[in-house]
């Protein structure tokens, strides 16, 4: 579990709200945010279009634009240039194993989808919340509700001297069928069950080291994101107010490469930040 190490690099260098329920999600036009410049008002069926045909998009409805850096605290942080943590690292990795990882993703999808705005996803959620209970006794696990069916999963860990400022280790839950969205058989092994049990393996192993991080540590498990990152957006929502530091997103880290490397997206995110991962992937690690 590579990506696993990446994470317990990433945690030695730094009450959940709920959306407001309201109508049914798609009881009318979604805004959809197509590029920088372009948005429009969808139906559930066109909305269900763009997935089929493999087309990026954000549902920016509750913003109604794409959220900027003026919508949230920001965080001025100076990200560690090197790492000083190796030897409490390095004394936890052996922990990490491939064997539970293995057991949760052989569960997760067996549910025939994890479709967002339908009881598979409701139930899936709920499944993996009690997963997460079951395998870390006494964690601070809940569910983050949405206006759709599935919700978010969200474990918060104190910090022990600045518990105000937030590191985010995240993934997304929800899986999809392009050609057939709503109902078609979906298991998600990869996309995002992968990122899905990697960050749990990480949140395993550094809840048994009795470590305690300075900053306080969240894993987040979204909802919806094949809807146009639909439950990341109203976590973030929510979160706006509050001092993120950072987050570190998994998706498809069992995606087959020949040969195996690491892929770090750039666009969009803190280059200080990346730069610190590229290090942390070299460290524990024997990826490029």
């Amino acid at each position: 579990m590579k990506y696993s190490n990446i994470i317990l690099g990433i945690l030695f260098c730094a009450t959940v709200a709920t959306a407001s329920p309201v109508e049914a999600l798609y009881s009318s036009s979604r805004l959809i945010q197509l590029s920088d410049d372009k948005q429009e008002w969808m139906s559930e069926s066109q909305i269900l279009n763009l997935i089929s045909n493999k087309v990026r998009f954000r549902d920016v409805t509750d913003f109604h634009s794409a959220p900027q850096p003026k919508d949230f605290v920001i965080q001025n942080t100076a990200f560690p240039s090197t790492l000083t943590h190796q030897s409490q690292v390095s004394k936890i990795l052996p922990k990490v194993s491939e064997d539970t990882p293995r057991l949760v993703l052989a569960e997760f999808t067996k549910f025939p989808n994890r479709y967002y705005n339908s009881q598979n996803g409701k139930k899936s959620s709920e499944w993996l919340l009690n997963t997460i209970k079951q395998l870390i006794p006494g964690v601070n696990a809940t569910l983050f509700n949405h206006r759709f069916p599935q919700s978010s999963v969200i474990v918060h860990i104190e910090g022990s001297q600045a518990p105000n400022e937030i590191v985010i280790i995240s993934a997304h839950q929800d899986s999809i069928n392009l050609n057939n969205p709503s109902t078609g058989r979906a298991p998600g092994a990869d996309d995002d069950g992968s990122g899905t049990v990697t960050i749990l393996e990480a949140l395993r192993v550094f809840s048994q080291s009795n470590l305690k991080p300075k900053r306080s540590v969240e894993f987040h498990w979204y909802a919806g994101e094949e809807g146009g990152l639909l439950g990341s957006a109203d976590v973030s929502k929510t979160y706006s107010s509050k001092a993120v530091v950072a987050d570190l997103h998994f998706d498809m880290t069992g995606y087959p490469m020949d040969p195996p490397a690491v892929g770090i997206v750039t666009d969009y995110t803190d280059p200080d930040a990346s730069n610190l991962v590229r290090k942390i992937v070299l460290a524990y690690t024997d990826l490029p």
